[in-house]
Order: C-alpha cells, then structure tokens, then sequence
C-alpha cells in the first residue's frame, strides 16, 4: 500500500488479516485510490459490511464511519443510513457468499428500487473466512469444502443478476485489472444511483488449494485465461462463454 493513502487508514490495526495471495488487499487499494482521486470527502462517506473476509476490507481497516453488520445485512443496513441521510456516499464492500446467498434479496430489491448506493462485491468464489463453503458464485464442477467431489450447480452470475433488476451501473473486473477497476468505482461513487461492482479476487487459501491452484501466480494464470470482455460477447458462441469470467460495462442492449 503507498504510504500517501495511509492518510484514510487505521495503520495501527495492521497487518490486515488477509491470507497470502488473498487479492482483497489489492482491491481495498483500489477502493482508497478511486476516494483520493476523487477528493471524496472521507467524513461524508460510510461503509457498510457483513460478514466475511470482504467485510475486513472497510473494517477495521477504514478511517472512516462504519457498520460492521449481520451476516448478510449490509445492504439492508445501508440503505437505512441512506434513507436517514441522504448527503451521505454509502458504500458497501462484502462477498458473494454474504451478498448474493444471505443477503441476496436485499441485493436484489435495492437494485430493482434504484436505492442510491455503491455495493461492492468482493468475490472469491468461496464462504474464505468460515472454512471454504460453497457460495453462490462458485465455479461449476469447482471443489469446496461442502462440495468435495466438484460443485454440480451451475454459478449465479451476479452482474446478470442485479441488471435484470434493473440496477443502472452494472461492472465486474478482477483485481488485475487495477486501472479500469479504479475507474469504475470513481464512477460508481460519483452517480446517484444503484451501482454495483463485481470484483473477482483470488483466494488460494481456500479455493486455490482445493483446485490445484495454489499459488497467487496460479490463480492469476487461471483468470488470465478465462477473461472475456463483454464488448466481445457477440463474437462468440454459448458453448465459448462456458466457464468464462465476463469483465467490463454491462451496459443496456436496447
């Protein structure tokens, strides 16, 4: 982390409980470039999280206001504070198995009523912190601790998902795609409206060594291979996009 962004964290919690290779660290310093860039003031923005190693990134880590909340709560929570102060920029930084599991209806209700928040999610395709569950964005065919011989389900795809809601911004990067991932937060922070971030961060601690990807180079190899940018979708087939991670702008077709 560049010590010029040390001014927006609570250095004395640190180290960060990250595992090695976690990419979480990466996006919690994208998230503090986009609010430098931005000149967000800190004092006015609130970051709301759930349960899991995505919810460490705001908390304690953040020197700033937030809500460290219920298992699968945080947007429920942030859209309290943003009925009850609406000058606030409310951001909510979780996982996928806390945002699309236990807290998916509230996902998917704050993205069809347009509540005026940027959520975040912080996506390793796993339960990380709670021993390597099955979540809802697990790779089909993928090993987790609850599926041991592969997960036979096929994988929510969670910008698919709040889109069809009808939320307005609507991105997914990975966190090695730092410039463009940079840039789409910036924009979410900046729109009054429903936003939502779709970040693919590397967990080989407990997704990594189920898959034979044990290493951060690894899993790094593996996403490098399976991206896809959404402005190239029509030039491929259904049967080409299978296990695919689809990056950039879901933008609306008509």
């Amino acid at each position: 982390m560049s010590e010029y962004l040390y001014k927006y964290l609570r250095t004395e919690v640190f180290p960060t409980p990250f595992c090695p290779g976690c990419g979480h660290g990466i996006l919690m310093g994208a998230i503090l470039r986009a609010v430098d860039e931005l000149n967000l003031d800190f004092q006015k923005v609130v970051f709301v999280s759930g349960i899991g190693c995505g919810a460490w990134i705001p908390s304690p880590h953040f020197r700033a206001d937030t809500l460290h909340t219920l298992h699968g709560r945080p947007v429920a929570y942030a859209t309290g504070v943003k009925k009850m102060n609406p000058e606030l920029n409310v951001v909510v930084i979780s996982g996928d198995g806390d945002l699309a599991a236990i807290g998916g209806n509230h996902l998917i209700h704050a993205a069809r009523r347009n509540v005026p928040i940027t959520v975040i999610c912080a996506n390793n395709n796993i339960y990380g912190m709670t021993g390597g569950q099955l979540s809802p964005t697990t790779p089909k065919n993928s090993k987790t601790m609850t599926t041991m011989t592969g997960n036979p389900e096929e994988a929510f795809d969670l910008c698919k998902l709040v889109k069809s809601c009808g939320a307005k911004y609507v991105v997914r990067y990975t966190v090695f795609h730092t410039k463009p991932l940079i840039k789409a937060i910036k924009t979410a922070l900046s729109a009054n409206q429903f936003a939502f971030i779709d970040v693919i961060s590397p967990c080989p601690t407990q997704y990594g060594r189920r898959n034979q990807l044990l290493t951060l180079f690894d899993m790094y190899s593996d996403i490098k291979t399976r991206v896809v940018h959404y402005n190239s979708l029509k030039e491929l087939k259904p049967e080409e996009l299978s296990g695919k991670i689809i990056i950039g702008e879901y933008y609306d077709e008509n």
